[in-house]
């Protein structure tokens, strides 16, 4: 159970990665392809005004998946990272180029400047989830063996299977975008914008459901056990999920409603995450199982502990910063003229707080200690579960009383 642990939090951190970085993604490919007009420039100021605060905290999910993999699973990280170099270096290049597009445009000085930079800006959103989503179709396809650089250079990332799912990560990360966009554009009582991203997100929708369903012949073809464990075997729940989510996402951005538009859309994608994740189980690589991948039990335990512990910092500090771009204010501000306190129940905050710091300390010395301790698998589950109380407790201590 304890080798799993680590792949799982991979696994939620990429579905982040393909949700959030997915929408900053796309929101590059309107920019890039909204035209020349001044209609057109409304479009690329909208869209980056949405995703400039928050693109670099997007990109923090990438950098936990290669960290938690590359310590967890060393000897995969390795065949992945080596064999599929080229793909992840065009992604890398990619991102820098993106962050240097959002340093420079402020400081353009001129509107040809500025549309070099958009441009620049755009090419690397489509270059990029595409890199990454053929580098994904090459693990999954079984074209990555183990081993440093054992397999083919190119032909690893540049196969029908990668090719497909690079397609499907720009598509879907343009879904994504316009369906978060439409509704910032609400919140910003722009009609105009609303219509023109709503029409965007119904039909980048249908064209990303065109392409998941034409896949699956792609599927067929190329990586027919894939293909097998996805439409029946363990991954066939999960493309249910992520079928039905993606059609009440057309549904609720039909009828205008984008703000649940969005969970059923971020539903969708990570379902997505979830069923190649058991259709592959519990083959890592071709010859290698998630189990013999696993690093060392110390260095497992060290993994677990540092991403639950460090999940009670990051957790509060994401959620503020969506609460301002979504909101542009807390909602935990007092007014000038405040009530007086009233007695009773609220007296009793200060030693409840007391109380549940306690509580989160006693759960982190727990979790540690059967996890580090501890041999038994049973005894792994319990400090396991205790982490992630410990997560919990920690995460409502740090919330401010409202």
């Amino acid at each position: 159970m304890l080798y799993l642990l680590p792949l799982i939090f991979a696994l939620i951190g990429l579905a982040l990665y393909g949700v959030l970085g997915g929408a900053d993604f796309g929101a590059g490919f309107w920019q890039l392809t909204a035209g020349r007009s001044e209609h057109a420039e409304r479009i690329r100021e909208h869209a980056h005004h949405s995703m400039a605060p928050v693109w670099e905290a997007n990109h923090v999910w990438l950098i936990f998946v290669l960290t938690v993999v590359w310590t967890a699973y060393p000897a995969a990280f390795g065949s992945i990272a080596s064999t599929l170099c080229v793909a992840l270096l065009i992604a890398g290049v990619g991102i820098i180029f993106r962050g240097a597009a959002y340093a420079l445009r402020s400081g353009a000085s001129s509107l040809g400047e500025q549309s070099t930079i958009d441009t620049a800006f755009g090419i690397s959103s489509v270059i990029t989830p595409f890199a990454l989503g053929a580098a994904v179709g090459g693990i999954a396809s079984g074209r990555v063996p183990l081993g440093n650089a054992a397999g083919h250079l190119f032909t690893s990332w540049l196969n029908p299977t990668s090719i497909l799912i690079g397609v499907l990560a720009v598509v879907t990360g343009a879904y994504l975008a316009a369906v978060f966009l439409s509704g910032d554009a609400v919140r910003a009582g722009d009609d105009e914008l609303v219509r023109d991203f709503r029409a965007r997100a119904l039909v980048s929708g249908l064209v990303a459901g065109a392409i998941a369903i034409g896949g699956l012949a792609v599927l067929h073809s190329d990586s027919h056990a894939l293909f097998e464990a996805l439409v029946t075997g363990k991954g066939l729940p999960a493309l249910i999920v992520s079928a039905v989510a993606g059609i009440a996402t057309l549904a609720l951005v039909w009828s205008w409603r984008f703000e649940p538009a969005r969970y059923t859309a971020a539903l969708a994608v990570a379902a997505i995450v979830a069923g190649w994740a058991l259709a592959q189980s519990p083959r890592f690589l071709p010859g290698l199982t998630v189990r013999q991948a696993a690093a060392p039990h110390d260095a497992l335990v060290a993994v677990i502990v540092a991403v639950l512990g460090g999940g009670a910092l990051l957790f509060p500090s994401l959620g503020t910063l969506f609460r301002l771009t979504l909101r542009g204010h807390l909602d935990h501000a007092k007014p000038e003229h405040a009530p007086p306190p009233v007695q009773g129940r609220d007296a009793g905050e200060p030693h409840h707080a007391r109380l549940m710091v306690r509580v989160a300390a006693a759960l982190l010395i727990a979790g540690f200690g059967f996890l580090n301790v501890a041999d038994a698998q049973w005894a792994h589950i319990v400090g396991a579960a205790c982490m992630l109380a410990f997560v919990a407790t920690g995460f409502r201590v740090a919330l401010p009383t409202l």
